[in-house]
């Protein structure tokens, strides 16, 4: 994707083209690590481009509009994001709550100390807001549609991720070492939530998307 007309409307500016990797001058430089995680041949890399030359029906759907097929898979593709983090964060209370069964210090289960029985509790709550908030975007996307829904897809996509990370933070700490190792399915879990927070906008853009939704339901009260 990439900027084919500068005098273009702001939206009109940008275009999509299929690059096939054996096109000469592509050369895929280095993979690139997440958090150190390797995921090679997958994820993503650094790629040059050396004087790429495909042809013009290469081109998506037309000249001017790369924006308009990005944001029509962004709004799908967000709440995808924020069901599989709902998950991840089930899956590390799940192993929250088998670990402090069996983890036994000073004397008794880990089960039995006020603060982590709060963390499991705070967890419980912070899941079943973030999945009901999840559900209300995608009855509003099926019901009318992604542009309408827009500001409730902006807060799953805000709210998801950090809300998976303070679960696995919390799972991690009652596993102690095994939760920062290979070991279990913390450290790479954690790892995955936190790039979310980056990856389909940044959380910045979307706080202030329904931040400038919001406010439109006052500026005529002025």
């Amino acid at each position: 994707m990439g900027k084919t007309d500068s005098s273009a409307e702001r939206h009109r500016q940008q275009s999509m083209i299929l690059v096939p990797l054996d096109t000469p001058g592509v050369e895929i430089t280095r993979a690139l690590h997440v958090f150190g995680y390797d995921h090679a041949p997958h994820g993503h890399a650094e790629i040059r481009y050396n004087n790429v030359r495909v042809p013009v029906s290469n081109m998506l759907l037309g000249e001017g509009r790369g924006f308009e097929i990005a944001q029509g898979r962004l709004g799908p593709g967000r709440i995808h994001h924020c069901m599989r983090t709902i998950g991840v964060a089930e899956r590390a209370l799940q192993a929250m709550c088998e670990r402090v069964h069996s983890r036994v210090a000073f004397g008794k289960p880990l089960a039995d100390f006020d603060s982590i029985r709060k963390d499991i509790a705070r967890s419980r709550i912070e899941i079943e807001q973030t999945r009901l908030l999840t559900l209300k975007a995608a009855r509003m996307m099926d019901t009318v549609g992604n542009k309408v829904a827009r500001q409730e897809i902006a807060m799953i996509k805000a709210a998801a991720p950090s809300m998976a990370l303070r679960v696995l933070d919390r799972a991690i700490q009652v596993h102690g070492a095994k939760g920062v190792c290979q070991d279990s399915f913390l450290a790479a879990a954690w790892a995955h939530q936190r790039t979310l927070r980056l990856a389909d906008g940044p959380d910045e853009v979307h706080l202030d998307t329904i931040a400038k939704l919001e406010l439109k339901n006052y500026s005529s009260k002025r």
